[in-house]
Parts: structure tokens; sequence; C-alpha cells
């Protein structure tokens, strides 16, 4: 099992209307594909950002073939209409986890 994390830098004008947006649209629209599982939408505590506030998305997924696949479906447009939405107000960057068993 695989974690698509997204994490995503957002300037303060903007954090209301994109956390309605990830709520809405992003995340639902992603969960709702069957490819992507248990959504959990985050927070993350401010560490060095003097404006903004930072945000990580994340889905368990099968695995990266999985991933690549809605990805090149779906993914690409959700992603292409957060960026319409918008355009450098917010940033993010994908890391992809596996988890190991303790």
């Amino acid at each position: 099992m695989i974690i698509f994390n997204t994490t995503f830098h957002v300037e303060d004008d903007v954090c209301d209307d994109y956390i309605r947006f990830m709520k809405d649209v992003y995340i639902a629209k992603a969960a709702s594909s069957g490819f992507l599982h248990e959504p959990r939408f985050l927070r993350i505590h401010a560490q060095h950002e003097n404006s903004g506030t930072s945000y990580s998305v994340q889905f368990k997924v099968k695995n990266v073939d999985t991933l690549n696949h809605w990805h090149s479906t779906e993914g690409l447009a959700l992603q292409q209409q957060l960026a319409a939405r918008f355009g450098n107000k917010v940033a993010g960057f994908v890391t992809l986890l596996e988890e190991i068993e303790l």
C-alpha cells in the first residue's frame, strides 16, 4: 500500500476558498474515483513560513501503477482545475510513502 501525499503551501488571502475547494471538489472527486482511498486533509503547523499556511492531502492507493493510471485519467484534470482557480497562490509537491510494518 502506498500513501500518496501532496503538500500545498497556500497564501493567506485564498485559504478559506482553498479549503472549501479541496473538501467539496478535489478530495471528493479523487475519493470517488475508486482508485484512491482513506482521504486525509491536514493542516501543517507553521515551521519556517512567515506567511501562508501549508496543508497535506493524503490518500492510500494500491500501488504506483494504480496511482499513475488515476493521475493520467483523472488526477491531471483536477490538478489543472486547482491551478486555474488559484494560480501561483497555491504551490504543491508530491511525496509517495510506503508504510513499513512495526
